[in-house]
């Protein structure tokens, strides 16, 4: 999960796992895998940058079980 901007600045968590395309055109519009599309503030490079991390934390960190 990633926290992207809507155009208006509004903050929401994307399941990024189900992210199909990012385009620039200029804004950044992501789709995903289920069809819904959104405009958000951050550039495609940093959605990529957000998506690396949290997929390296997801399979680097050990879980925390019971805390």
């Amino acid at each position: 999960m990633i926290e992207v901007s809507r155009l208006n600045g509004k903050k929401f968590v994307l399941n990024c796992e189900w992210i199909r395309t990012i385009e620039s055109t200029p804004d950044t519009l992501i789709t995903l895998t289920t069809g819904e599309k959104y405009m958000v503030l951050e550039k495609t490079e940093e959605i990529i940058q957000r998506t690396m991390d949290y997929r390296k934390r997801l399979y680097q960190e050990p879980p925390s079980i019971g805390r």
